[in-house]
């Protein structure tokens, strides 16, 4: 601690930098380094094969016994709706709040320093992220950074070239929305910055969502004009490409954050355990996993149709999870470091599914998917309302 404090004293609040190894046989050169890294040296204060430099919020959160956590958005974590949800944490089993970094539009949910290359796209709906997190170390809440990533209409609109296009015109799904192109490294890293961003306010986890290409583009290759960056020249079909590309974004956002010292987790859509991998969107689950701490399928069972040999899976929550967790384990299983199975489940009604096709979920549904994931030893999950209004009274741990 009295290095931490030094630190902080400094100016250097968190950042404990080393100089690179020196060569075999040689000793460091403590006479001309800088004072800082000669002290972390003398002090031994990082092994020789970790990172150069290991970033300290200041902030300290525990990993849970298993994470059960809901989804918050911007506007939620920075109204009055927050002290709501987290007085649902505080009484009950509940542990982590997902919250939304940059939204379904790409918004930033909060204005960054005037300094910052996301200046231009924060947004007020979290007026101070810091003391948010700060109520949230007091009360052991786990903060989870969700990073929208490849659907970005702000990006999309302000510089095309990054898009996809149809002729001369942006391309946008039937809601409106456009995507930017997981081919492109800039892509890349301006996602990557915003989610280092985000760990250096204090969040502990970086979940990326919509780690992948539209929807059905597998039917909108030919059609749509963008650019392949250095996958252009790979001697790879385009289906092949994109899982390629896709998976090469995890590792290499993983890598990018391994220094501030987060888990990495990626949103994926359930099906993809079900296939060897999904080439349109350019999702393969084995693949993806490999290179995340925690994989979050969405199994939401109205969000299925007839599969595992049920009609109405909406209407079977328990047995929907249940079949799905089988074949995840399945999957998970032939992997050497499997990562932790965290799943999105359903706390919502999908009555858009028309009359005889849904339920309205509420306890005994809700209740009945956790008991699904624990039956087949999945401990964590994630509840998922776009309103932020969630059940009550859930037994959110099953009697064993």
């Amino acid at each position: 601690m009295k290095v931490k404090k030094l630190l902080a004293t400094a100016g250097l609040i968190g950042l404990i930098a080393l100089p690179a190894q020196p060569a075999a046989g040689k000793e460091p050169d403590l006479i001309h380094m800088n004072p800082l890294r000669k002290l972390a040296v003398e002090l031994k204060t990082l092994p020789v094969d970790s990172p150069r430099f290991i970033y300290d919020s200041g902030l300290t959160f525990e990993y849970p016994d298993a994470v059960r956590g809901i989804y918050v958005t911007g506007l939620s974590a920075g109204g009055s709706q927050f002290h709501e949800l987290v007085k649902l944490i505080e009484t009950t089993d509940l542990n982590a709040m997902v919250i939304d970094v940059k939204d379904d539009w790409g918004n930033v949910t909060f204005k960054t320093d005037k300094d910052s290359p996301y200046a231009g796209i924060g947004e007020s709906y979290i007026n101070n992220p810091r003391e948010l997190l700060k109520i949230m170390e007091e009360k052991q809440i786990y903060p989870i950074a969700r990073i929208v990533v490849f659907k970005d209409s702000l990006l999309a609109k302000k510089n095309p070239g990054l898009s996809f296009r149809n002729g001369e015109k942006l391309w946008v799904n039937n809601r409106g929305e456009a995507f930017v192109n997981p081919f492109l490294k800039e892509v890349w890293d301006y996602n990557v910055g915003i989610a280092i961003e985000a760990a250096k306010l204090g969040f502990k986890e970086i979940q990326f969502d919509y780690v992948r290409f539209p929807e059905g583009f597998e039917n909108r290759d030919q059609q749509l004009k963008y650019e392949m960056g250095e996958y252009k020249n790979i001697k790879e079909d385009n289906v092949h490409k994109r899982v390629h590309a896709v998976t090469d974004f995890v590792a290499y956002a993983r890598e990018k954050l391994k220094p501030y010292g987060v888990q990495v987790s990626v949103d994926i859509f359930g099906y993809t355990a079900t296939l060897p991998e999904a080439p349109g969107i350019g999702q393969n689950f084995s693949k993806i996993s490999e290179n995340v701490d925690v994989i979050s399928s969405m199994i939401y069972p109205s969000h299925w149709t007839s599969y595992f040999g049920i009609a109405k899976p909406d209407l079977e929550p328990y047995k929907l999870v249940r079949e799905y967790a089988k074949v995840e384990n399945a999957k998970l299983s032939e992997l050497e470091n499997p990562p932790v199975s965290r799943p999105w489940i359903q706390d919502f009604t999908a009555s858009y599914l028309g009359s005889g096709n849904y339920k309205v979920y509420g306890k005994a549904e809700v209740e009945a998917q956790i008991k699904a994931l624990h039956d087949s030893g999945i401990k964590e999950f994630l509840l998922w309302n776009a309103g932020n209004v969630y059940t009550k009274n859930v037994d959110y741990i099953p009697e064993e």
